[in-house]
């Protein structure tokens, strides 16, 4: 096959135990370390892909140098043992029975680096969605730049309205037409998850149809939906040493339209200030001419504070979104409140929470819906830091599929 945007992988798969070899994303749970101790007591001395990830609720709790050297050895160990079966040149086709019992449907297989750039004002094919946080790379690359082995936790979107190309292989899968090559239950509630290898007769077709969805967006064909510091530490470590292996990256591609992807608010919660001066500095800002944009559409965003709540009306905001037009905000007035504490939070009793406290406040919005989210990037670009969420930590994608990168 010539290059692709999303292309057929040479994939490993563990040949047994994959309740115990399979573990959630290393960046969920990091305040829950319960669960990680939970995770490695179920693991034991079975060979898992938690011996192969760095687990974030263990920053800056443990030696890095010393986990990270103990993942590469346990990656060559494992490679010396044979415990894994390869599948060359090959696409897999996935099915996740989410904890709220949906069914998420997804293709396995290595995106391009070369086509994605994360950085803002990028007319990158393969988009970052969010805001990179750069800092967050250069400890990533610590661990994968010596690592023979790539572990996705990458969930890419792709938009594909007409539901052309994971629907006929979720048929196959239906009527038994494809190679089975794993079902299991997911540890800790993660639900089930099935996967089947895709005839190699259809790659070459697969590949173009998903190319050619750049066509609706001015050339956006992919975006990151989680995992996007994970792909840009796999970008970082090309860029640094570009060989033909790190050219790509692992990972599972969706369909936005998926009933099973749920899109969630990211509110915005500030501590330490004054809740009547930032509620005036705000409503001020929004009717500044400057920064005003007559293209996007009102907004209306709820102020909350321990004694009050205000509707704001923005009626000609400076992003296309309500998120963007509160950090945007918040971006500038911050710069002036050193003591300020700027927190991401999930839900409205979350932040009901937060603003029982004095000198805190809150602002509520609604959520972009799933079918803006490539108009969005094309319009604005990579929106701001924690805009929106996709399903709950159960639901994030668990380590199984490996491939070796050097």
């Amino acid at each position: 096959m010539r290059n692709y945007i999303f292309s057929p992988a040479d994939i490993l798969l563990p040949k047994k135990d994959h309740e115990k070899w399979s573990v959630i994303a290393c960046d969920q749970f990091t305040s829950n370390e319960a669960y990680w101790k939970e995770t490695d007591h179920t693991v034991g001395t079975a060979p898992s892909t938690l011996r192969l990830i760095y687990p974030e609720v263990y920053l800056g709790k443990t030696d890095a140098q010393a986990v990270t050297a103990s993942i590469n050895d346990t990656m060559q160990d494992y490679l010396k043992k044979g415990i894994f079966n390869e599948y060359p040149n090959a696409f897999i086709y996935v099915e996740r029975i989410q904890s709220d019992g949906k069914k998420r449907s997804g293709l396995v297989g290595a995106v391009d680096l070369d086509e994605y750039d994360y950085h803002e004002g990028s007319c990158s094919r393969v988009r970052a969605t969010e805001k990179t946080v750069l800092e967050r790379i250069p400890p990533r690359v610590k661990i994968r730049e010596n690592a023979c082995l790539e572990l996705p936790h990458i969930l890419m979107l792709m938009d594909d309205s007409e539901r052309k190309i994971l629907e006929p292989l979720a048929q196959m899968a239906k009527e038994g037409s494809k190679q089975q090559l794993y079902d299991f239950d997911l540890m800790q509630g993660g639900g089930h998850l099935s996967g089947w290898l895709v005839p190699g007769e259809l790659n070459e077709s697969l590949a173009q149809s998903i190319g050619a969805l750049g066509e609706k967006h001015g050339g956006i064909t992919l975006a990151v939906g989680d995992g996007n510091h994970s792909l840009a530490t796999a970008k970082a470590c090309r860029s640094a040493a570009p060989t033909e292996q790190n050219r790509y990256a692992l990972c599972e591609l969706v369909n936005i339209h998926s009933e099973a992807l749920e899109f969630e608010p990211i509110y915005r919660t500030v501590e330490n200030v004054d809740p009547d001066a930032l509620l005036e500095s705000f409503t001020s800002y929004l009717e500044r001419e400057d920064i005003q944009n007559p293209s996007n559409a009102e907004q209306q965003i709820l102020f909350v504070t321990q004694k009050k709540k205000v509707t704001v009306c923005a009626k000609r905001p400076p992003h296309a979104l309500a998120v963007g037009t509160v950090q945007l905000f918040l971006d500038d007035y911050l710069r002036s409140c050193p003591d300020a504490v700027l927190d991401y939070i999930h839900g409205e009793d979350e932040v009901e929470a937060v603003v029982a406290k004095p000198n805190a406040c809150g602002f509520l919005y609604g959520c972009m819906g799933k079918s803006e989210l490539f108009d969005a990037v094309e319009k604005e670009g990579v929106l701001p830091r924690k805009t929106f969420s996709m399903g709950s930590a159960r639901d994030k994608r668990y380590y199984t599929e490996v491939r070796k990168i050097k």
